[in-house]
């Protein structure tokens, strides 16, 4: 899906628990996430910490979809 995205012209990030699958599928952008029941957030942390945590990564795909990318990248928040 993200690769039929892309040629519609618009940037996608994808983000996951399992970097080789999404290398695999061929996504071009790619932000590793958390873990696979929880992939944006940690319920171990503190409120604050976890709202830090997925700022974080937040921020990261924010960043990776202003990258232009000629290859799949994989950005590490």
């Amino acid at each position: 899906m993200v690769k039929e995205i892309e040629r519609t012209g618009l940037p996608v990030v994808h983000m996951c628990t399992v970097v080789p699958i999404s290398l695999t599928v061929g996504a071009n952008r790619i932000v590793p996430t958390v873990a696979i029941p929880h992939p944006l957030g940690n319920p171990a942390l503190s409120p604050a910490d976890e709202k830090e945590l997925r700022r974080k990564l937040v921020e990261t795909a924010l960043k990776a979809l202003e990258t232009p990318v000629e290859e799949q990248t994989v950005f590490d928040s």
